[in-house]
């Protein structure tokens, strides 16, 4: 049994050539070509080159690495400092209960 035919593959074989391109082509490539090089450069287009060099893009990298690991130190650290504030008050009513009525609690 055969299958019905494909009603592209008329299309298909009818269309089996290639075009010729335009004898404009190269001249119109070379013309967009000379049109985007002379468009001003804009900051997306001087990031892009500046990018585009492997010493400042390892160098980018790695400031922002040490920057992440600097701010999160400064975290850590505050969060030390309270913990530890925290003990030393823990550890003082312990030792003083008294430390705990209204009235001292009132002192900054």
């Amino acid at each position: 049994m055969t299958p019905p035919p494909d009603p592209l593959d008329a299309l298909l074989n009818h269309w089996s050539g290639t075009p010729q391109p335009s004898p404009r082509l190269p001249s119109e490539v070379w013309r967009r070509i000379a049109l985007e090089e002379s468009k001003p450069a804009g900051w997306w287009r001087e990031s892009e080159s500046w990018f585009g060099r492997p010493s400042f893009a390892v160098l980018f990298v790695a400031s922002c690495m040490l920057l992440g690991l600097f701010l999160a130190e400064l975290r850590v650290s505050h969060l030390q400092r309270e913990r530890s504030a925290q003990l030393a008050r823990s550890y003082l009513l312990l030792i003083d209960p008294l430390l705990n009525t209204p009235e001292n609690q009132r002192r900054p």
